[in-house]
């Protein structure tokens, strides 16, 4: 198994600076009043195909060689890897197959079949997603690129935190969302190279908190279909992006359905953006935990703005 270095980061960063936005760091003096805190939102919800994943997938196609990239690029995801995959391989032209849960947001699979992507459905679980996904690349023989278990992939998610360090004058902790680990790896492998001193938190759904499980136990815990609000957090940890996250993190924290909405409601009222229901727990944890962040300089990453604007949390029922 590759470990990426600092040195892949700064290579991605170059190959994928055509491809992406440097996106816009936002502050707030409202949720800094409420949270005791100064926070500096990095809106990846600005981002090229709406989500920070658009940095991974791009590092991976366009990493790839003529030869590995003659029979397109792979990959099963929820939404916004998906997506990603899909904008960065019709950049390339080169075709992208995806494996859906049937349950993805439509405003996903819409934003795949746009940029061009090859859906195929699968079942909500995780064992679903892999077995369709195993027929779906002997069939096509094209390059797989996992959505986070990837080292392309997450030395591309780790351009987001050096931009944000770059737009900072240093900050004393960074917290982002996890579900399989690529973002929060990508950080970790980022700020351990240009700014150890800062704390790195990730935030998970109460309802999915396989990777707060792992963090205590020591080793990887998989929940095989979490039902949460967060739909893109809903996978498991994998070997590589633990490894950064028992080495790096500093502590992961958990938040409820109800804390989530509510600070993806307080987000769109007081910053005016759209995001995504899994962006809103970096905030919904500060929120329930106060202390740990009060008189800090904190980076929150947005991860993604695709949101199914017929089906917001606080409309359902």
């Amino acid at each position: 198994m590759y470990i990426p270095t600092f040195d892949d980061v700064k290579a991605a960063h170059e190959r994928v600076r055509p491809h992406i936005h440097r996106t816009p760091v936002l502050t707030s003096s409202y949720l800094n009043e409420l949270t005791g805190a100064d926070l500096f939102f990095k809106c990846e919800n600005f981002q090229k195909a709406g989500a920070f994943k658009v940095r991974g997938a791009s590092n991976a196609v366009f990493g790839l060689s003529d030869e590995e990239a003659r029979n397109g690029v792979a990959t099963h995801s929820s939404g916004n890897h998906a997506l990603s995959l899909s904008y960065a391989a019709g950049r390339r032209g080169i075709p992208c197959h995806v494996v859906m849960p049937r349950t993805a947001p439509q405003a996903k699979k819409d934003a795949v079949r746009g940029y061009g992507g090859i859906i195929t459905e699968c079942e909500p679980s995780t064992s679903s997603r892999e077995e369709v996904f195993a027929r779906v690349q002997a069939e096509t023989g094209a390059n797989f690129v996992h959505p986070y278990n990837d080292p392309r992939v997450i030395a591309g998610q780790g351009t987001c935190s050096r931009e944000l360090m770059e737009q900072t004058d240093g900050l004393d902790a960074v917290v982002a969302p996890i579900g399989g680990g690529g973002m929060v790896s990508g950080t970790c492998l980022t700020l351990s190279s240009i700014a150890p001193e800062t704390a790195i938190y990730a935030a998970e759904p109460d309802q999915a908190d396989d990777a707060a499980r792992s963090f205590r136990a020591g080793h990887i815990i998989a929940d095989d279909a979490p039902v949460t609000v967060a739909d893109g957090l809903k996978v498991p940890l994998k070997e590589l992006t633990w490894h950064f996250v028992k080495n790096h993190v500093t502590d992961i924290l958990t938040a409820s359905e109800d804390e989530i909405v509510n600070a993806m409601i307080l987000t769109w009222q007081r910053m005016k953006i759209v995001m995504e229901p899994s962006c809103a727990v970096p905030l919904a944890v500060i929120l329930k935990n106060p202390e740990v962040f009060r008189g800090k300089r904190v980076g929150v990453v947005i991860t993604g703005g695709n949101v199914d604007l017929k089906k917001l949390p606080w409309m359902q029922g």
